[in-house]
């Protein structure tokens, strides 16, 4: 008889809440109209939209109000979310341009990176000893060039907090445009937009027991962007596309739930994450080669432990314990299944030995406490069956 499956790859998509499935399910069923069409029925979808996006942007602290309001632009996910600050503000007859990005982010941002690299823009890549690039952006500024910052709020393989409102000070001097993929911090610590004064900012709710298939470019009063997509009016033009009224509300009631219950569901994450943490890294301390937690001094996320067996393939454990019922994984969904090692730990400067033995382990708001001994133990289990089978 198999044993129950344990779920820690919360990092990559959750569970969805119960409640949001029944938000949704009324919203499916009180709304079949095209929000955009102007009949009773179109303009009852309109409200019901409309009162989502006012409700997000409400509760991640934009301005809802005025004629300053900032925008909640509906995406696809975190990924189009993405791809939309960054194409939509550099522009490919933008002569001069300057990207600044931090190493540690989602390979939405990378790759968006590299093509912006092949349009002859210069990206930049910010040292782990400089909060920005002091230099490319004074020469962006005297240029008269467009400079664009995207960097992460908290990291999707670590958990690791950055910085942020540090880095927008010291930016904003140089007049960049600031954007932050906040998709794996919205949910698990307490965000606010106006904050953190960037200027964009990324939200997906199926990070945080929300629907899939829906995300959101949160956007300054004032900012315009490019449509990436073309072919309606929708969302002031800037993304095109009849928007989904039932993601939208699953979206707000996620948020809305995920806001309301942050402090229990933050510190019983924590408690849980530390807990499975001491019992490996007690198992590491009886074994030759310690266990290592990465990013264990630094401010982290509460659900989220990055942990480096030496001496073990990531890919041979993660399958490994796939087969013994606990899903994990080596770092990002986007990225899953590459054998290169990870550009964050990498950029960390860590050893290739502990990057090649590390797996991401990432609880949820309903993770149990006898899930993570049960998990600890056929953690355990598997690392020693490969270990043995490597030195024999």
């Amino acid at each position: 008889m198999s044993e129950p499956p344990i779920y820690l790859d919360h990092n990559a998509t959750t569970p969805i809440d119960p409640r949001v499935v029944e938000a949704m399910t009324r919203a499916w069923r009180d709304c079949g109209a095209n929000p955009a069409s102007q009949h009773g029925p179109g303009r009852r979808a309109r409200r019901m939209l409309e009162e989502a996006r006012e409700g997000i942007a409400e509760l991640l602290g934009a301005k809802t109000g005025g004629m300053d309001a900032d925008r909640v632009i509906f995406t696809s996910g975190g990924t189009e979310a993405n791809n939309l600050a960054l194409l939509g503000y550099i522009l490919p007859d933008d002569a001069c341009a300057v990207l600044c990005i931090s190493p540690f982010e989602h390979p939405s941002v990378r790759m968006t990176a590299d093509i912006l690299r092949r349009q002859q823009k210069n990206v930049v890549t910010l040292q782990l000893d400089e909060a920005f690039c002091q230099e490319q952006l004074a020469m962006a500024e005297s240029n008269d060039c467009v400079c664009l910052v995207s960097y992460m709020l908290a990291n999707n393989e670590t958990g690791i907090v950055h910085p942020l409102e540090e880095i927008v000070q010291a930016c904003r001097s140089f007049l960049a445009f600031i954007h932050t993929d906040a998709v794996q911090a919205v949910g698990k610590i307490r965000v606010n937009f106006r904050e953190l004064g960037v200027d964009a900012m990324t939200v997906a709710p199926h990070k945080f027991h929300g629907p899939l298939g829906i995300g959101a470019l949160v956007l300054k009063h004032g900012v315009k962007l490019q449509p990436q997509l073309t072919g309606g009016f929708q969302q002031e033009g800037m993304r095109p596309g009849t928007e989904n009224v039932a993601l939208a509300v699953g979206f707000r009631e996620s948020l809305k739930i995920a806001v309301a219950e942050l402090p229990e569901r933050a510190e019983r994450m924590r408690v849980l994450r530390d807990e499975l943490e001491q019992q490996l890294m007690e198992f590491g301390r009886q074994e030759a080669c310690p266990t290592v937690v990465i990013g264990q001094d630094s401010p982290r996320l509460p659900n989220t432990s990055c942990i480096s067996f030496p001496g073990v393939d990531r890919q041979a454990l993660v399958m490994a314990l796939d087969i013994a019922g606990v899903a994990c994984s080596t770092g990002s969904a986007c990225a899953s299944g590459s054998s290169e090692p990870s550009p964050t730990l990498v950029a960390m400067g860590l050893s290739k030995e502990v990057i090649a033995g590390a797996i991401r382990l990432s609880l949820g708001a309903f993770t149990g406490g006898e899930e993570i001994a049960e998990a600890a133990r056929r953690i355990i289990k598997a690392v020693n069956h490969l270990r043995s089978r490597k030195s024999g």
